[in-house]
């Protein structure tokens, strides 16, 4: 068999697809089936702009070619990072694996130094309002900057125009760099984005049985549980890359406990839930959480009346 699998072309996202690749062609052999699989490079509207993608109306900025070349026949499976993906189910579409999840922290690069030890008034450089959001609350005299770029081009800013930069610890593992993390950061500090370490797999609804079949057997249930919760949480909270939402459900046996924080951007103000369930409950646990918050005033923090 066949797979033409679909991923943008960065040094991260082929890692990733590579990963899964592999992932399905030890499926196949397992199957007695004989896999070959083809990457696709897809370009993206958020790997040509050089503007910020903070606050673009498509969430997805990342995800909407790449479900395009899917849905035009160009390859048989995509590959995301879950936590770039819209909440709501696309058509034509189906998401049939999340396989077992990376690290969930955030790193922070610095060159060595702890995020207690930087100097007053560091700068540190951050894509992520969420993240910005939570260091301000950490050390509230941090100057945070909004940066674009692949891993080498972020790392090459400390000692530059930066102190320090942050950056998801899984996408450091799977390249082979975790030694760069100067500082891995406590989920109770710096809660992870709904999503962060977890990859998503996705084809069409309408594929051949066998192909789906093969990409089904990549899911991890503990990790689908988890992310379900998270993101079911985000979608109530109808929050985008723009707003401080932070997420983090953790599955143990039959048990989910689920913990969400919704912060303003001046990492001043902040909202906490807890709420545990069964795994089997995720969804309606994620949107528990995110009820209370709302109920609380969650949207005022996110900027929204």
């Amino acid at each position: 068999m066949k797979i033409r699998l679909g991923t943008r072309g960065s040094q991260l996202a082929t890692t990733q697809s590579g990963l899964v690749a592999g992932a399905l062609v030890a499926e196949g052999a397992r199957r007695g089936v004989e896999i070959e699989v083809e990457l696709v490079t897809i370009t993206t509207h958020g790997d040509t702009s050089r503007a910020s993608l903070v606050g673009l109306s498509e969430v997805g900025v990342f995800v909407t070619a790449l479900r395009d070349a899917l849905l035009n026949g160009d390859c048989d499976v995509i590959v995301h990072s879950l936590k770039d993906m819209p909440t709501a189910p696309f058509p034509g579409i189906e998401l049939a694996a999340t396989p077992p999840r990376e690290d969930v922290r955030d790193a922070l690069c610095s060159g060595g130094i702890s995020l207690a030890e930087l100097p007053t008034g560091a700068r540190v450089g951050t894509g992520s309002p969420r993240r910005a959001a939570q260091l301000l609350t950490l050390r509230p005299d941090l100057k945070t900057v909004g940066i674009r770029g692949n891993v080498d081009t972020r790392l090459a800013m400390v000692g530059e125009d930066l102190d320090a930069v942050v950056l998801a610890a899984a996408g450091l593992n799977r390249l082979g760099r975790a030694d760069e993390a100067s500082e891995l950061l406590d989920v109770a500090d710096v809660l992870p984005s709904p999503g962060q370490g977890s990859l998503a797999v996705e084809i069409a609804a309408d594929a051949p049985g066998e192909l789906a079949d093969v990409v089904r057997a990549l899911n991890d249930p503990a990790t689908r549980a988890a992310v379900t919760a998270e993101r079911s949480a985000l979608a109530v909270l109808d929050a985008g890359c723009s707003a401080p939402v932070g997420a983090l459900a953790t599955v143990r046996g039959d048990a989910l406990a689920l913990s969400v924080r919704v912060i303003n951007l001046t990492g001043t103000l902040a909202l906490n839930e807890r709420v545990t369930g069964r795994v089997q409950d995720a969804s309606a646990l994620g949107k528990q959480a995110a009820h209370s918050l709302m109920g609380r005033g969650a949207a005022s923090l996110m900027g929204r009346s």
